[in-house]
């Protein structure tokens, strides 16, 4: 064993003092650096047996409801990680960590901000101080509650927090009144659920009222209300301000009300990508160009398709390669206005592979493009003509049909959400649109049975013969009522032997007085298998005896 001398301030000693200092500095950091490596080591069983032992903590102990419990005992991995960090991983974790939860309250607002999203960093800025349970903030569960209710994912409501953490502190039905009220403007509820999540600062204060006349001018290009859910999404930023502007500004400039609402609907990212800024930079461009602003006014009015997000993008590349060759800006603004349409229609190479490829040097280059623009141009453009190299689509009419149930179904056209719901659905339009009548003839709103197949898409993925079994069963045999697929419409997504089994050792325990009635479907369907032997088998003495009994007769069947 090494023993050192204490610190002795004088000066002949102080060397020997600094290499004191920076031996145990450096054998605490290779320390903490070796348990750090210990803790990353951890297998997965580790980890999954820790997530275990804090659902059964929040669940069982601080009286977290089921679904709260599960969703951040599940999506916590750091607050998982620094938790095995404390133990000793070599012994029974369910053990050791039920030892520590006994004797170390947690924080529970880490686990949870984690759990919505919000990166580890981040939460030191967020986390309330002088609270340790989220029971204390109770206006702030409230409210996360209603967001989650409302459809919002938990994943986007952390961001929500982040950026408007008012919304949290409203009083009791406050917010539920906010939400309802952009669905009065004419938003259906998905597209409202898109809206706040990816701009939480529309649920401040009243309803912003930027927003309200962005929907207004929308509606009097002929774009419906929900096309804007179509494109929003929660990686951009959104000023309803400058949308506003650019509006004004393409009427000014000359555009029709009918060839402004073409050219949002078929480039929609125009407005919403960049809130209309692109529109901007061009116009500022042309105009160093040189260009008088009545001029390029009568550019974009002339040629209003090079306002397309695609068109914008290849005419600034386009100026851009003639600065890099040294044409002289007068030059540039010759071409660019005799042009525009040329130039924007492709993307180009780069200036130093053009003349590689032609054998010229740069300021040749220059003199070849003012004797032929278009020629030279047609050499650098990057757009091949692969035609005869592209399948024909095997069903068009198919794909026709579908997209036109989508259509009805409140999917925006062309737009990414379109897309993705097309790979999605599987079946003809009139399939897909017979499932949807087999839920409104079983009694729920057609509105809600578009919001049911927007949660759930896999729903209409089933024939209507199962789909009409499982109702059927919900209602008649479980004596669920129909509203419950509301709430969880991913019930219509399991198979029959599961239900069946589950609900049916659910049953057993209800009459022996083991079970809560009416247990919220998600919480029984949606649990692991291992969970629900946990909560739903070995809580009755009888009940694996039981459970395998079940679980036979379902094999047999």
């Amino acid at each position: 064993m090494l023993i050192f001398s204490p610190v002795v301030y004088e000066r002949e000693t102080s060397i020997q003092n600094l290499s004191f200092v920076s031996l145990r500095f450096q054998w605490v950091c290779n320390s903490s650096l070796a348990h750090n490596a210990e803790v990353s080591r951890v297998s997965r069983t580790a980890r999954t047996v820790a997530q275990e032992a804090l659902f059964d903590y929040l669940h069982c102990t601080r009286n977290f409801n089921f679904t709260d419990a599960e969703h951040i005992s599940k999506n916590c991995p750091t607050f998982v990680q620094n938790l095995l960090s404390e133990i000793d991983t070599e012994r029974d974790i369910a053990q050791e960590l039920t030892r520590y939860f006994r004797y170390h309250p947690i924080n529970e607002f880490e686990p949870f901000f984690e759990s919505l999203g919000l990166k580890t960093s981040e939460l030191p800025l967020i986390l309330p101080r002088h609270l340790m349970f989220l029971s204390d903030n109770s206006s702030m569960l409230e409210n996360f509650h209603v967001l989650c209710d409302y459809g919002i994912p938990r994943s986007k409501i952390g961001r929500m927090y982040r950026e408007a953490k008012e919304i949290f502190g409203y009083d009791y039905g406050v917010l539920h009144l906010k939400l309802q009220a952009y669905e009065k403007l004419g938003l259906s509820r998905p597209t409202v659920i898109k809206l706040v999540s990816s701009c939480p600062l529309l649920l401040v204060g009243d309803v912003n009222s930027e927003f309200v006349e962005v929907l207004q001018r929308l509606q009097e290009l002929g774009i419906e209300n929900d096309w804007i859910g179509g494109y929003i999404t929660g990686r951009k930023t959104y000023s309803w301000k400058r949308m506003i502007d650019t509006l004004d500004f393409l009427r000014k400039v000359g555009y029709r009300e009918e060839q402004i609402g073409t050219l949002f609907k078929t480039n929609p990212t125009l407005l919403l990508e960049d809130s209309g800024t692109r529109v901007y930079v061009m116009f500022g461009r042309l105009l160093k160009l040189g260009l008088s602003v009545n001029v390029v006014c009568f550019l974009f009015n002339q040629n209003p398709k090079v306002l397309s997000s695609k068109c914008l993008k290849n005419l600034l590349q386009a100026v851009d390669f003639l600065f890099d060759i040294g044409m002289p800006v007068e030059d540039i603004a010759e071409i660019v206005s005799k042009h525009m349409v040329s130039l924007g229609s492709s993307s180009l190479k780069g200036p130093r592979t053009v003349c590689k490829e032609l054998k010229v040097q740069r300021d040749r280059l220059c003199q070849i493009i003012k004797a032929d623009p278009l020629k030279v141009f047609r050499l650098a453009s990057k757009l091949e003509n692969r035609s005869s190299e592209q399948v024909p689509c095997p069903s068009p009419g198919k794909h026709l049909e579908k997209a036109s149930f989508l259509v009805r179904l409140g999917y925006v056209e062309n737009s990414d959400e379109m897309a993705k719901a097309l790979k999605t659905f599987r079946g003809r339009g009139d399939q897909l649109q017979e499932r949807f009548d087999c839920l409104v003839r079983a009694g729920l709103d057609c509105n809600v049975v578009a919001d049911i197949i927007r949660h759930a898409p896999m729903v209409l993925n089933q024939s209507k013969d199962v789909i009409e079994k499982k109702i059927d069963y919900l209602t008649n045999c479980l004596g669920y009522p129909l509203e419950s697929v509301t709430a969880f419409p991913t019930y219509l997504c399991y198979d029959m032997e599961r239900i069946n089994l589950r609900f049916s050792m659910y049953s057993w325990l209800r009459e022996r007085g083991a079970a809560k009635p009416m247990l919220k479907l998600s919480t029984l369907l949606a649990c692991s298998e291992s969970r629900f032997v946990k909560y739903f088998v070995v809580v009755h003495p009888e009940g694996p005896a039981m459970w395998e009994t079940l679980k036979s007769s379902s094999r047999m069947s």
